[in-house]
């Protein structure tokens, strides 16, 4: 990995313009269908629609004390900070949202980010990066 690719992804935990992507998979993320084989988790009960994106293993020390409190509720196929910036927010901002969503959500809200959702795969400029 080039070393500018290295910094973004250890900052963002994520690369916007990731080299490893074929074109398919570009496609595939731009429609958001990269995540429909997580729907397979949603109906085992492993994972809910709504809540913190679920977390790998080098991610889980970024969170320090407020990793208990997320890892307190099943991971979700969207959340709050999905949409509320996606790929544009800093790490540091999208573990505030998963915090806020943990301690603040309720089933109005949880309906409210499915509808955000919904608007944002509709729109023909999605973000790739997610």
């Amino acid at each position: 990995m080039f070393p500018e690719a290295r910094a973004a992804y250890e900052r963002d935990m994520k690369l916007a313009d990731d080299p490893r992507v074929t074109a398919v998979g570009r496609w595939l993320r731009r429609l958001s269908l990269d995540e429909l084989p997580q729907l397979w988790n949603i109906l085992r009960g492993e994972m809910s629609l709504v809540g913190p994106r679920p977390k790998l293993p080098n991610e889980r020390e970024l969170y320090g004390n407020a990793l208990e409190l997320v890892l307190s509720v099943k991971p979700g196929l969207t959340g709050l900070w999905q949409v509320s910036g996606r790929s544009s927010l800093s790490y540091e901002q999208r573990i505030a949202l998963d915090v806020a969503y943990v301690r603040e959500r309720t089933l109005l809200g949880d309906i409210a980010i499915c509808v955000r959702t919904a608007g944002q795969l509709l729109q023909p400029d999605g973000d790739e990066a997610h």
